[in-house]
């Protein structure tokens, strides 16, 4: 027979069962005060104007956060990261190389970077503020095919937010489609004046390079790479101030003369005329004779102790863990490091390096510019563009080429990338772009150099020659 109560037992049950098989989803004290994020993109959208003025305003004052942003810099894009045209037809590719290694000192609109500088501002903006923007225009001045204009994450208007007619939408400047594609950015007119405008210039998407880390669907805007640290990195910043105003008052020797009866005397000795005791210092080679009585007393300052110096030390691996970068690169501190632990852990830096480098900066950054200037070079003549229209990807293939990376024991890692070639299970194209060169231009240079040894009759080390085959074994 049916049973409503029955069947309301089982479902609360069921229900129970559910509820408790995952404790991240449960009730109860334990989860009082915590946070809860019920839609991230509106949260991230929220929030990242408070945070980006945080994270501005921390790594302006915070040795640590400085410290953080310059390592990223530094082994994400270093001295830059260099195209390498990849057309089939080797003349064309030297030709595209050339017009664009003229490019590079001139990209800069405002005159101030090279292009693999711009790189480096913008991926230190990209981690400090979550995004940056870069205008894309010619440059009829100056007869350079293209130019482009870094501009401030917070140019593009983030409080301009509403619905548009025919399903289209802007979201923090950002204006998208019906279809959810980007088709323009608004940007606040050129905020370097006195005065701050608040008039937006309309910008298509094509003219726009929008720099930063997506994290989840549908993001319009970058967020602070400080995000889940920040507050933990101002508090650690004010420890650190605190800490370092406590062992200034703690060297602070302070001595006390004391008078049994109580009466306040001179240093000299002598009782004080106005009823007050009188501050005197002491310096080196001095004596002094106390009279009967007296005594000196020095304070005791508290010491630091080194449990708040492992307590710092802890925090400051949090914060470095949180960005993603490891303690010993972002503080300096190599204090029981070996060969092993500082191997282990670049590695793993810098396979987070590389993803971030080909998954975002090149494919949102330095791809965009790379094709738009081949298109107008194309266009001008600049190259020999026979069959660009037929076949533009050919003209834009490129191999982006990442700064050499230093090992611990470039020795040993040397050795092995040398056996892992005469073994078959590398090439040297592989071997010298994992350098940061390009393998043509060091094959021609090393050419270039054996000829001029022969000419002038000068004589070095043998080169390396790949092993001669040998009979195959019966």
């Amino acid at each position: 027979m049916f049973s409503p109560l029955k069947l309301l037992g089982h479902c609360t049950k069921a229900a129970v069962l559910a509820f408790r098989s995952y404790d991240g989803a449960a009730g109860g004290r334990r989860w009082r005060g915590t946070g809860e994020m019920p839609n991230q993109r509106h949260a991230m959208t929220m929030a990242r104007g408070p945070i980006g003025r945080r994270a501005r305003y921390l790594t302006a004052n915070s040795p640590l956060a400085a410290a953080a942003v310059e390592a990223w810099v530094s082994n994400a894009v270093g001295t830059g990261i260099k195209p390498q045209s990849a057309h089939p037809d080797r003349t064309v590719r030297a030709a595209i190389n050339a017009a664009f290694e003229g490019f590079v000192d001139r990209a800069d609109a405002d005159g101030v970077l090279d292009f693999y500088g711009q790189q480096a501002l913008a991926f230190r903006r990209m981690v400090v503020d979550g995004d940056v923007f870069c205008a894309l225009s010619l440059d009829g001045e100056r007869g350079n095919p293209l130019r482009a204009r870094l501009i401030d994450a917070e140019q593009v208007d983030p409080s301009l937010t509403h619905d548009l007619p025919g399903g289209a939408r802007i979201v923090a400047g950002v204006e998208f489609d019906s279809a959810g594609r980007r088709i323009a950015y608004h940007v606040l007119r050129d905020q370097r004046e006195l005065a701050a405008s608040f008039q937006t210039i309309r910008l298509p998407a094509e003219m726009m390079v929008h720099l930063f880390k997506p994290e989840i669907p549908g993001q319009a805007r970058g967020i602070s790479w400080f995000a889940p640290v920040l507050l933990r990195a101002a508090d650690a910043d004010a420890l650190n101030d605190a800490q370092l105003m406590r062992q200034k008052i703690a060297s602070l020797l302070t001595g006390f003369v004391v008078e049994p009866n109580g009466q306040p005397i001179t240093f000299d000795g002598r009782p004080s005329t106005d009823g007050s005791a009188i501050d005197a210092s002491l310096e080196p080679g001095t004596m002094k004779v106390l009279t009967p009585g007296q005594d000196v007393r020095f304070s005791d300052p508290a010491d630091i102790g080194s449990e708040a110096i492992e307590f710092i030390k802890i925090t400051a691996r949090e914060i470095a863990a949180g960005l993603g970068i490891p303690y010993e690169v972002m503080t300096g501190d190599l204090t029981g490091v070996n060969f092993s632990s500082i191997r282990a852990g670049l590695i793993e830096f810098r396979r987070r390096v590389e993803a971030i480098q080909h998954t975002v900066f090149v494919f949102r950054f330095c791809q965009p510019i790379w094709q738009r200037f081949v298109t107008i070079a194309a266009l001008r003549g600049d190259i020999d563009a026979r069959g660009f229209a037929r076949d533009p990807d050919a003209f834009f293939a490129v191999k982006w080429i990442t700064p050499r990376r230093e090992w611990v024991d470039p020795l040993k890692d040397a050795r092995a990338e040398i056996e892992a070639i005469n073994a078959g299970l590398m090439s040297r194209r592989e071997a010298v772009a994992s350098r940061g060169w390009d393998i043509e231009q060091l094959d021609e240079e090393i050419a270039a150099d054996h000829a001029r040894a022969t000419r002038l009759g000068l004589a070095f080390a043998a080169p390396h020659s790949p092993i001669e085959p040998t009979e195959a074994q019966p």
